[in-house]
């Protein structure tokens, strides 16, 4: 199939404001980017995995979070809502997916996938792309299925944790797509993330009482509105009883949560 076809193709699969995977961004992502923002712990740890690399691509790259400022960054975004909503001076986004990546083999220093592989269609296809087209280090954040059950959510919208977990692949899925050599670090996400993925909430539950907060994580888009309702009805009462503190109450004060966030990191 040659490289026409393939972007054809590739079209064809993608909602109209150009998402690429089951979540259509164009609806969901309008103000993405007012409760995702990036988290300074995790792009330090993001940082450090990418050693020496001058020049980085950054796939699924969405509004631009944890695109490191130091390096000569090229972002691929399939979503129009998303590309929009990157910041003044942040690199241009190339309209494309990561199954069909239009660089040459091995044409960066290293290659940056956060949040976005649970959106990649064909997740085999895409990781031999990023590997194909980086010669050194890729880095993954995501979060590992087994782990989601942790979150108080899950007490609360127990369909959102069952659809994440059936999202999100496996980290030995990952390892074995990346090939070579794969390292796995956990995140410990801190009190006051400012990442509004549904765990960064873990101890700041009145925060998930928001449309908008919910709207930025993307498994709420497949629930129905009888989820978010009941959610928003069994919580509000539990904290206006005290019967969310009397269970999770310590969290309001852990300064770090164990939850399932990871960084994958894959090297040749």
């Amino acid at each position: 199939m040659d490289s026409t076809t393939k972007r054809m193709e590739d079209q064809m699969t993608r909602s109209s404001d150009g998402s690429a995977g089951d979540a259509n961004y164009g609806t969901i992502g309008m103000s993405y980017a007012d409760y995702r923002r990036p988290e300074p712990a995790f792009l330090e740890a993001i940082v450090r995995t990418l050693g020496d690399a001058t020049t980085l691509v950054n796939v699924g790259a969405g509004a631009g979070s944890y695109e490191p400022t130091h390096l000569a960054v090229t972002a691929v975004e399939p979503s129009a809502t998303m590309r929009q909503q990157r910041p003044a001076g942040s690199a241009p986004a190339i309209d494309a997916t990561a199954e069909h990546l239009p660089f040459a083999d091995d044409a960066f220093d290293a290659a940056l996938a956060s949040n976005t592989v649970h959106q990649w269609p064909d997740l085999d296809a895409g990781l031999r792309e990023v590997r194909r087209v980086t010669r050194g280090p890729v880095v993954i954040l995501t979060s590992d299925p087994a782990e989601l059950h942790r979150s108080w959510l899950a007490d609360y919208a127990p369909e959102v944790i069952a659809t994440e977990a059936s999202r999100y692949p496996s980290l030995d899925a990952l390892a074995a797509g990346l090939g070579g050599e794969v390292e796995v670090i956990t995140l410990p996400i801190p009190l006051l993330c400012t990442d509004g993925f549904s765990e960064a909430y873990y101890g700041r539950p009145e925060a998930l009482l928001d449309p908008g907060a919910r709207r930025a994580n993307s498994a709420w888009s497949f629930v129905g509105p009888e989820v978010a309702d009941r959610f928003e009805q069994a919580l509000r009462a539990d904290l206006d009883s005290g019967a969310w503190d009397a269970a999770h109450g310590h969290l309001r004060s852990q300064p770090q949560f164990g939850g399932s966030l990871r960084l994958v990191v894959g090297r040749p």
